[in-house]
């Protein structure tokens, strides 16, 4: 019985409240017509004037009746908003659509709709809709567009609600947030030779059975379809059943990128910054080698790896590949400094197993972590790594980038160790350096084979 009692009195107050706020919507013609009619139901009543009553009643009612009306009409109206695309490179454009439904039996009044987004998308989207009639709907859209990647909330949509009369003004806003996720900007890489490639899809494409040989085969259970020529007999006659060899397993190529995030190893922000240069070439990477046929994941300074489940850690093929990389360029949306000052913990993680190709953005690195990443080396078929050149990209700090010899040095120790290491001036470009990164691969590959065999004819 107490609670009935409770949940009644709370019906009551939240019934009280929304006449309030109804009366409170009232516009100033409104209230001058409820003043009016008030003043007049008065007058009458004083001198008598029974028409005078009836002028006023009409002048009282009116605005009151427009705003039971308007009232119960603003919980008559549906909206939904629509992004088209949900995620978008930065500087460029989605749109959104917003649409309006009149479920009631009476078409409304005028409409302002009003949604909000935050400043960097723009300015505030507001639009006047006439009457929408019983059942109609009303699509309107606007544009948005950010320079800066991240994940931005749009909404509530508000709606204004106005009676023909002008009487009253009700406000309702509504629950429903989207989000659009505006990723870094993807620059195309031509396609290079790149080392570690011809372990899996590209010009090399070596392919293993998943046999060892004749007598290691394990073989399936013959399939509606399947040739006839890969019946294995001897499986066959084992198993009373018709065995065939399995298909050849291709090797996908393997390549993991490695992106510095220390806060310590770069300087500046804004759009044109190195840490932001970074970003945006790490995931032109993920995307150029997930085009290329490779199995990607994204490692990050504090040992972090994206995706972090599948087969050891790698994006698969076909739709699980496509979603692996919505979740990178998720990812890579919303990074943002980490708080770690050297590279051990993704040391740690890479050299867990065959990385495959390790592609690395770092900033600027003291002699320990370039030792460090030296070592990073030791696990992959191949490594490239693009360096910030700190000196170009803002003022030296006394934490910050060390003088130009020794930024030579540290590209020294990468290169002993293997790497093909670049340093990033300020205002390079991805796919210039890409190329030069090919050439000083194949370079030091006809060094090294000039020098195999001079050493080969002077041994003979």
């Amino acid at each position: 019985m107490a609670s009935g009692g409770t949940g009644h009195a709370d019906a009551d107050r939240k019934q009280q409240g929304g006449i309030r706020a109804a009366l409170a919507g009232l516009t100033t013609r409104g209230r001058s017509f409820l003043a009016a009619g008030v003043a007049a139901a008065v007058c009458a009543y004083v001198l008598g004037q029974a028409d005078l009553l009836r002028v006023g009643l009409l002048l009282a009612v009116l605005p009151l009746v427009c705003t039971a009306v308007l009232h119960r009409t603003r919980y008559r109206v549906a909206g939904s908003r629509r992004l088209a695309p949900a995620r978008v490179p930065a500087s460029s454009e989605a749109r959104v659509h917003l649409r309006m439904d009149n479920v009631s039996r009476l078409p409304t009044g005028l409409l302002m709709l009003q949604d909000r987004v935050p400043y960097v998308l723009g300015p505030r989207p507001r639009f006047v809709l006439d009457r929408v009639e019983a059942g109609g709907r009303r699509e309107v859209s606007y544009r948005v567009r950010s320079d800066l990647r991240g994940r931005y909330p749009l909404g509530p949509l508000q709606l204004r609600l106005t009676d023909p009369f002008g009487m009253c003004e009700l406000t309702r806003s509504f629950s429903a947030h989207d989000t659009l996720t505006v990723t870094p900007r993807v620059t195309p890489l031509p396609p290079v030779r790149l080392t570690g490639e011809a372990k899996g899809y590209g010009d090399g494409r070596q392919r293993s059975l998943a046999l060892a040989g004749d007598d290691d085969v394990i073989p399936r259970g013959y399939r509606h379809g399947d040739d006839l020529r890969r019946v294995h007999w001897r499986s066959t006659a084992r198993y009373g059943a018709l065995m065939v060899r399995r298909e050849e397993q291709p090797q996908r190529a393997r390549c993991t990128v490695l992106l510095d995030t220390r806060g310590l190893a770069f300087h500046g922000a804004g759009p044109d910054s190195a840490f932001e240069w970074a970003v945006a070439g790490a995931a032109s990477v993920l995307v150029h080698m997930l085009e290329r046929g490779f199995s990607v994941r994204l490692v990050t300074d504090d040992g972090r790896a994206v995706p972090g489940e599948g087969a050891d850690g790698f994006a698969g093929a076909g739709q699980e590949s496509a979603e692996a990389a919505g979740l990178m360029m998720d990812t890579l949306a919303v990074i943002d400094h980490s708080d770690g000052t050297d590279l051990s913990r993704a040391y740690d993680l890479l050299r867990g197993g065959n990385e495959g190709l390790l592609v690395a953005f770092f900033g600027d690195l003291d002699e320990e972590q370039a030792a460090v990443a030296a070592k990073m080396r030791r696990r992959s078929n191949g490594a490239l790594a693009f360096l910030v050149d700190g000196d170009t990209w803002g003022p030296g700090t006394p934490d910050g980038p060390g003088p130009a010899d020794g930024r030579q040095e540290r590209l020294r120790t990468l290169r002993e160790a293997g790497w093909t290491a670049l340093s990033v001036p300020r205002g390079a470009l991805l796919e210039d350096l890409w190329r030069q990164a090919d050439r000083d691969r194949a370079q030091l590959a006809a060094t090294g084979a000039t020098g195999a065999t001079a050493g080969g004819e002077s041994g003979s």
